[in-house]
């Protein structure tokens, strides 16, 4: 997570807070919904041109290490 941390920013002004790549406005969560419907790395990229693959990189670093923090509750 450390080689990706300054890729990531939180800033109330940008998108209420949520954490974005930095220099965009484009949320973790997009990149992680992006990826859950079957999209590849090479799809968000086109989709998203200002984006890097170190992005879509830093984007499931961040996720891993938010849930690795949090206890989930999944009920059957």
């Amino acid at each position: 997570m450390i080689k990706h941390i300054n890729r990531i920013q939180i800033d109330p002004k940008i998108m209420s807070g949520k954490p974005v790549i930095a220099g965009t406005r484009i949320p973790i969560h997009l990149i992680l919904d992006l990826l859950a419907q079957g999209y590849d790395n090479k799809r968000i990229l086109r989709a998203y041109p200002a984006l890097k693959e170190e992005d879509v990189a830093a984007a499931l670093a961040f996720a891993a290490r938010r849930f690795d923090r949090e206890e989930l509750h999944i009920h059957a």
